[in-house]
C-alpha cells in the first residue's frame, strides 16, 4: 500500500502512483492512501485522477498539525521522550478510522512469503561480548537492536541494563560493557556531571572487561566530544579519538566490515554486516589502531574505520549480523 504525501500535489499525483505501480514487476501495488490532504475538494481531485489506473484509493488523510511528530538530526524524536505518546496514538487511530477504509485495508492482507535462504548464506548472530554484559539503556543510548540482545541471551549470556543519564555505572561484576548508539551529544553535560558512569567505564576497562561502543557509544569512549555549539566535553578517554558536531556531515549507508585483529567480536578476518548513520566527524584519531576495514553497499573500499585499544573498541558502525563461514 503506497502512502503519498499529497501536499501541494494535484492530478499529477496519479502519474506518481502509476510510476510506482509499474516500477518493479515483483512488487504488487495493492492500493494507495493520500496523506496531508488540503480538504474535501483536494481529496476528490486526487481520487478522480487515480480512477483510470484501477488502483483502489483507501482514503485521504487531511493535514493535522497536532499529529506531527517532532524530529531531530537522526530522525524522529524517540518514543520514550514523547510527553503524551499514548494520547497521540489514540488521536491518530481515531483520525485514521474516520478517513480510511480500514475494512478494505484489512481485506488486502495475506500471509507473507519469506524467500528461501541457503544455510551457507544465512546471517549469523553477533557473538556475545562476554558472559555478563552490562548494556547502557536510556535516552542517550537507545539504538540497540532487540534481536542482537536476544541473540546474546539465547547464547547463554546474561544481559543487564544500566542508565548513564542516571549516573549509574556498569555492573562491577560484568565482564563486558556495551554502549549502543543514541544521542550522547545532546546529553554530554549530564554524562560528564554524573561521574559514576565515566568512572565506571574506566574501572571496567581497568579490570580487563570488554568495552564496546557503537556510534554514540564510540564517541563516549573517546577523549572528547565537541557539541554543535563548539563546547568540548571530556569523555571516558579510553580510545584516542575526538569527535565533533560542529560543521556536521551526513554519513549514511550499509557497510560490510572485516575485523582487523582478534578480539571479543571474533578472530581477525571475521566479517560483519552493519550500517552507518551519523553526522559527527572525527577531528582527531592519531595513533589509532583500526577496528574494521569496510566496504560500502556498492563494494567500494572505505578503508580502516573505528579504533581499538586492548579490550576497548568501537566504531561508528551499528553491527547487524556476522557473515557465516568468515
Amino acid at each position: 500500500v503506497l502512502v503519498v504525501d499529497a501536499r501541494g500535489m494535484a492530478a499529477s499525483a496519479a502519474a506518481l502512483v502509476q510510476g510506482y505501480a509499474g516500477f518493479r514487476d515483483d512488487v504488487e501495488l495493492a492500493a494507495v492512501i493520500f496523506n496531508r490532504v488540503g480538504g474535501p475538494g483536494h481529496a476528490a481531485l486526487l481520487v478522480e485522477a487515480c480512477a483510470p489506473l484501477g488502483i483502489p484509493v483507501l482514503g485521504a488523510l487531511p493535514r493535522r498539525e497536532d499529529l506531527v511528530l517532532p524530529d531531530r538530526h537522526l530522525g524522529l524524536v524517540q518514543a520514550a521522550e514523547h510527553p503524551d505518546l499514548e494520547g497521540l496514538l489514540e488521536r491518530a487511530a481515531a483520525w485514521a478510522g474516520e478517513h480510511l477504509d480500514l475494512d478494505a485495508l484489512a481485506g488486502l492482507a495475506r500471509p507473507a512469503k519469506a524467500g528461501a535462504v541457503g544455510d551457507g548464506d544465512a546471517p549469523g548472530v553477533l557473538p556475545p561480548l562476554g558472559q555478563r554484559v552490562a548494556v547502557a539503556r536510556d535516552e542517550a543510548f537507545a539504538f540497540a537492536y532487540p534481536f542482537v540482545l536476544d541473540g546474546w541471551r539465547a547464547a547463554g549470556a546474561e544481559v543487564a541494563a544500566f542508565s548513564p543519564l542516571a549516573g549509574e555505572a556498569p555492573d562491577p561484576l560484568a565482564d563486558a560493557v556495551y554502549l549502543p548508539g543514541g544521542y550522547p551529544e545532546l546529553h554530554a553535560g549530564r554524562l560528564v556531571a554524573g561521574g559514576g558512569f565515566l568512572d565506571g567505564l574506566r574501572a571496567a576497562a581497568g579490570r580487563g572487561a570488554a568495552v564496546y561502543g557503537e556510534c554514540g557509544g564510540y564517541m563516549v569512549l573517546g577523549q572528547g566530544l565537541e557539541d554543535a555549539a563548539g563546547e568540548r566535553h571530556a569523555m571516558a578517554g579510553l580510545l584516542p579519538v575526538v569527535t565533533s558536531f560542529r560543521r556536521p556531515r551526513l554519513h549514511l549507508g550499509y557497510r560490510a566490515a572485516r575485523l582487523e585483529a582478534d578480539g571479543p567480536l571474533g578472530a581477525a578476518g571475521a566479517r560483519f554486516n552493519g550500517h552507518e548513520f551519523h553526522f559527527a566527524r572525527l577531528v582527531g584519531d592519531e595513533g589509532t589502531a583500526p577496528l574494521f576495514r569496510c566496504r560500502d553497499a556498492r563494494g567500494r573500499d572505505l578503508g580502516p574505520v573505528g579504533a581499538r585499544s586492548g579490550r576497548v573498541f568501537g566504531s561508528f558502525l551499528h553491527l547487524v549480523d556476522r557473515v557465516n563461514g568468515a
